[in-house]
């Protein structure tokens, strides 16, 4: 089990690397993570919502997400309520008080269930941990740390982020607050994101030794453009700093600027990975209505709060923006909730978001009506040969995944997006639409850019829209990601004692 000292200390890419490293190793392995709180969601091939992390380790361990991997998902919603997942299931919304003091109780059976059914079917388990162990205050509705921990007799590794600071103290804090019986199960720790000369921090890691009583398994150096799914959008800030100004470059051979509106709730960031990884394309989340100037194009995402990030829209000057954009003929995409805004009106009938009918952006004729159950399944799409951002395109395929609430009805000639053959269900629907000048288009599916047919003729009609000369630099997103999770392996497998791991499996 990996457990750290805090949030955010790297616990998933390094369950995801050790995933990657057992399977290399020849061990069935499979991740496990007992609740997950997340924006940043997947569907299963059955069509059952979970955390993307647990997804991204599933594929590092090269087998399919089960729902089994994330029994529970919560998703913040504000106010300190989240909407409670519950084996791929939304069954409610819960308080931070009501959850922790009356349902982890009645979880804890579904959670032990998902574990002995994945822990049947595999040789090995790598179970995450969540936050800190040693959060005293929740300690007694804990089912994702130690009770876990318990329930799995796992060994643990312990992991703190020298990049954050204050290692010597979290670890030797986190150790301390531990109960007896629960510091004998952690094994070892190990120090992530190392900047530097290992040979400085040598002193440091006899100290740790010293001091804990257990060995170092390794010292992590801090690895650059990692370029695989973080767990939420804390991942973004690093991307904020790092856009606009846009790149200083000239000609007709430039990269392609694309901007993503950075929403206060927004989800699903991660469908955008693959448009990051393309060497003609300059890619940035944005929180400035100026940001957006100088785009040629502009993707509104997923978010968790429709209405209220659209109220944010208007508010921080961005509606204004977007528009004047689109008047401009710059491409504007809508993915999801960012779809739903782009259209003429979103009404809340049953008060999921507090309720009221609001004005979208006008930008496509479409409505949507935000219900109580949520769509959650996989989807395979094509796109009908027509003219897109000023270009003819021909029918091409890509399949991804929906997860709203909503429906979305069309006012009359309203051309469709993509036709849509949806997993578990018989015959084709539409999805998405497309404005009447070919420039503003919005889909349900996410995983939208992933095929790289696909998005490279997406980024073709794009380029020649922003009047850009035609790349021939192109990603393959799937190569590209088996690249960097082995990459990911092979510099974590160099860091870490990795025989001392498997004896404790053994």
């Amino acid at each position: 089990m990996v457990l750290g000292t805090s949030s955010h200390v790297g616990k998933s890419i390094l369950t995801a690397a050790l995933c990657r490293i057992l399977r290399q190793d020849g061990y069935n392995v499979a991740p496990f993570k007992a609740q997950n709180m997340a924006l940043n969601s997947a569907a299963t091939p059955e069509g059952l919502e979970i955390g993307r992390a647990q997804a991204v380790q599933a594929e590092a361990a090269g087998i399919s997400p089960s729902v089994d991997m994330n029994p529970i998902l919560l998703k913040p919603q504000g106010d300190a309520r989240s909407q409670l997942i519950v084996l791929g299931r939304v069954v409610g919304e819960v308080s931070a008080r009501e959850y922790h003091s009356r349902r982890v109780r009645e979880l804890f059976d579904v959670v032990s269930a998902s574990y002995e059914r994945l822990a049947a079917r595999h040789d090995v388990i790598v179970l995450e941990g969540a936050g800190s162990p040693t959060e005293v205050n929740l300690a007694a509705s804990d089912i994702v740390n130690m009770r876990m921990a318990r329930a799995a007799n796992a060994a643990c590794l312990l992991v703190a982020d020298i990049d954050r600071g204050g290692v010597f103290a979290s670890l030797v804090g986190t150790f301390a607050l531990l109960a007896t019986g629960d510091r004998r199960r952690v094994k070892g720790f190990v120090v992530n994101r190392f900047r530097g000369d290992p040979k400085l921090f040598e002193p440091g890691v006899e100290f740790l030794q010293r001091r804990l009583r257990r060995p170092c398994l390794g010292v992590v150096p801090y690895l650059t453009d990692l370029g695989i799914d973080e767990e939420d959008s804390v991942a973004l800030d690093g991307a904020r700093r790092s856009g606009p100004p846009w790149p200083v470059e000239t000609g007709p051979k430039r990269r392609l600027r694309i901007a993503v509106v950075a929403f206060p709730r927004i989800s699903n960031f991660t469908d955008f990975d693959a448009l990051a990884a393309e060497p003609s394309v300059a890619l940035a989340f944005v929180s400035r209505p100026a940001d957006i100037a100088k785009a040629d194009a502009v993707i509104l995402p997923g978010t968790k709060q429709t209405l209220d990030d659209l109220a944010w829209l208007r508010a921080t000057g961005f509606a204004a923006e977007i528009r004047d954009r689109s008047r401009d003929g710059v491409p504007i995409i809508g993915v999801c909730g960012g779809m739903q805004m782009l259209g003429r009106s979103i009404c809340d009938p049953h008060t999921m978001e507090g309720g009221g009918r609001r004005p979208g952006l006008g930008l496509l004729a479409i409505h949507t009506a935000l219900g109580r159950d949520k769509v959650t399944v996989r989807a395979r799409a094509s796109l009908p040969p027509g003219r897109l951002f000023g270009q003819p395109l021909r029918g091409c395929s890509l399949d991804g995944y929906e997860i709203h609430l909503g429906s979305t009805s069309y006012d009359a000639g309203v051309r469709r997006l993509l036709r849509v053959r949806r997993a578990g269900f018989s015959g084709e629907t539409d999805d998405g639409a497309i404005n009447e000048n070919g420039y503003v288009v919005g889909t349900y599916i996410h995983g939208f850019f992933d095929d790289d047919r696909f998005r490279h003729m997406l980024l073709r009609a794009l380029r020649a829209a922003a009047r850009l000369a035609p790349s021939a630099a192109c990603a393959s997103f799937a190569a590209d990601r088996e690249a960097r999770l082995d990459r990911l392996a092979a510099h974590v497998r160099r860091a870490l004692d990795m025989r001392q791991i498997e004896r404790w499996l053994r």
